[in-house]
């Protein structure tokens, strides 16, 4: 075993190297005493965007980690070994490092790498953690290369251990960013070997400007080569210029997300020493931004971790020297609507590039939305894609961040109020009160707007985890027909439902609010004459509120009022004309104006405290 730097044999920037064309992408993974992973063998979706999902620990990261730490091993190898220590034939010793050489990423000790921190094992060669991805060629032949870590008096020693490349084989070429990278404050000009040899070492952040600085220069290639000897880009040169080229992309999403542009310095090695990247900001007008006139340009590094997250994030994405991005919670720093848009752009550049994209998150916003089958999900030692939509539900059972406070809670009360939103939660609760049956704090409130079936498998992913959990569901029938709801019970009859402690209804009335088309309640909560209101309603809403409001067998019309439409929408709604909420009209209910579908639920509630 030998030890050596791992920078020593990188190309000089002004080596002339050429990007290849098409990418070489993961299709599975073999890990053995790697972290939790003991002897596990996970397939990867080859194309496009994978979501990694589960609670806290249950291995999104390590996954992510053992690919990092094997594009690093493999550019260590390759540098201090040559090509020839990557192929089949290769009998050679390994490299060692000391721990201050091993970047991919942080740990206590480098013993933290391996399985419950077990690295010797008896009668082995010390090489007992193994990590071998499998990717397929241009010609259709599946490629692997497994390279092993050993580690012995504090110094870590790496080596191909199985393998059928040849020299001039490809290799997948990874880029990891951790949860906010971070960037450096300024950075000399790189080759695109130096770059690669940061980016496998887990440095991203000291690679941003250079990367920057390649995207832009290739552009302005581009621009001069359509230009020709005329001198201008015809009109559809430049469309397609703008639709297709990563530069003028990144461009594109940094002006319409953040109203900023890139501005990169010019750089001459004779004179210049850094890489200068400035932020301009301004005005989005549908090709470029139109800078604020007295704003002055600044560093990067004046910005927030938000922005600097993002532009990470895309410029690796676009970087054609890249073909599998490995992105550990890169929404952490990002607002909601930022997670879904996120989510939206790398799913179109990978799928458009025909690159893979592997994000771990716990973001609840992103893996409502996204497809089923691009969610891999982590839960014990199992690891797989969802087989269906409904699956996704059990995963919000082991997230940890935004559901966890929820789930202790759920663990000791084990009962469960599912609801469209929080304020339907809220309606109920207020009109229970009225009736003198307050609901305790102990129902847990679940806001989710799935269908029957899905608040079933919900329910079902729960219990799995919660043994004697009650629940009740309720929705709005919005267009379901009203011969579907039982109306005594409220029960769902357009869903089978044999589960005693799940309790599925449905409000006979379209929505929630109509049971606060009470008119003597809006005129307290208004102030107004009663009269007036009454007039308001048939004159505005066709509608005339009956003596037996309150009843089930309530008039038809009554049901299938659009009452959401009435409160909120357009400058005949009770908010305009009257200046109040549905809140403030609940809040004057009198006891005998909660309507009996309303205490149906109430009690239905209650019971699963009892």
């Amino acid at each position: 075993m030998k030890s050596s730097s791992i920078q020593s044999k990188v190309a000089l920037p002004n080596s002339k190297e050429v990007s290849h064309e098409g990418h070489i992408l993961i299709e599975k993974l073999e890990l053995k005493n790697f972290k939790k992973f003991k002897d596990e063998t996970i397939t990867i979706g080859p194309n496009g965007l994978s979501l990694l999902a589960g609670g806290n620990n249950s291995g999104k990261s390590t996954l992510l980690q053992s690919l990092a730490i094997w594009d690093f091993c493999l550019t260590v190898l390759k540098n201090e070994k040559g090509e020839g220590a990557l192929t089949s034939g290769y009998t050679g010793q390994g490299v060692g490092l000391s721990d201050d050489e091993f970047s991919p990423l942080q740990v206590p000790s480098l013993a933290h790498l391996w399985t419950n921190l077990t690295n010797q094992v008896k009668g082995a060669d010390g090489y007992t953690l193994s990590v071998m991805p499998t990717w397929s060629d241009a010609d259709d032949q599946e490629k692997y290369l497994e390279i092993s870590l050993a580690l012995a008096n504090d110094r870590l020693f790496i080596k191909q251990t199985r393998s059928n490349l040849d020299i001039g084989d490809r290799t997948p070429r990874i880029a990891f960013v951790p949860p906010f990278a971070g960037i450096s404050a300024k950075e000399q000009r790189m080759s695109v070997a130096q770059r690669r040899s940061l980016t496998g070492s887990g440095l991203i952040g000291g690679t941003i400007r250079n990367l920057v600085f390649e995207l832009e220069l290739e552009n302005q290639r581009k621009r001069n080569e359509l230009k020709g000897p005329k001198g201008r880009i015809k009109t559809s040169d430049l469309r397609k210029l703008r639709d297709s080229d990563p530069w003028e992309l990144l461009q594109s999403a940094m002006g319409r997300y953040f109203q900023t542009s890139l501005s990169v310095s010019p750089f001459n090695d004779l004179y210049h020493s850094f890489i200068r990247v400035s932020l301009v900001k301004g005005t989005w007008d549908k090709t470029r931004i139109k800078k604020f006139p007295k704003f002055k340009p600044r560093d990067l590094m004046a910005e927030g971790s938000g922005f600097l997250q993002w532009l990470s994030v895309f410029s690796l994405a676009l970087d054609p020297e890249t073909d599998v991005l490995l992105l550990d919670e890169p929404d952490a720093h990002l607002h909601s609507s930022l997670q879904t848009l996120l989510l939206s752009e790398l799913e179109s550049i990978a799928s458009r590039r025909g690159k893979q994209v592997l994000l771990a998150t716990h973001s609840t916003e992103i893996l409502r939305w996204a497809d089923h089958s691009k969610i891999m999900m982590f839960k014990g030692s199992k690891v797989k894609y969802l087989g269906n939509d409904a699956a996704r539900m059990g995963l919000f059972a082991g997230l940890g961040s935004e559901f966890s406070p929820r789930l202790d809670r759920l663990k000791k009360s084990k009962a469960l109020l599912i609801v469209e939103n929080e304020s339907d939660a809220r309606f109920i609760k207020i009109m229970a009160k009225k009736i003198g049956k307050p609901i305790p704090d102990d129902v847990v409130i679940w806001a989710w707007t799935g269908s029957a079936r899905e608040r079933k498998q919900l329910y079902l992913q729960l219990s799995g985890d919660i043994p004697g959990l009650k629940a009740v569901s309720i929705r709005d029938r919005d267009d379901l027909a009203q011969a579907q709801v039982d109306e005594v019970t409220l029960r769902d009859k357009s869903n089978s439902n044999d589960i005693a402690d799940l309790k599925l209804r449905v409000w006979q009335r379209r929505y929630i609010e109509n049971y606060l088309l009470c008119p003597q309640a809006i005129s307290r909560a208004a102030k107004v004459n009663l009269e007036d209101v009454q007039h308001y309603l048939a004159l505005a809403h066709a509608i005339v509120v009956p003596q037996n409001f309150t009843a089930q067998n309530v008039q038809q019309v009554i049901k299938d009022a659009r009452a959401k439409e009435i409160f909120e929408t357009g400058e005949n709604s009770i908010d305009n004309v009257f200046s109040i909420s549905k809140f403030d009209i609940a809040d004057e209910l009198l006891p005998k104006e909660v309507c009996e579908d309303v205490k149906v639920v109430v009690d239905d509630i209650l019971a699963m405290l009892e």
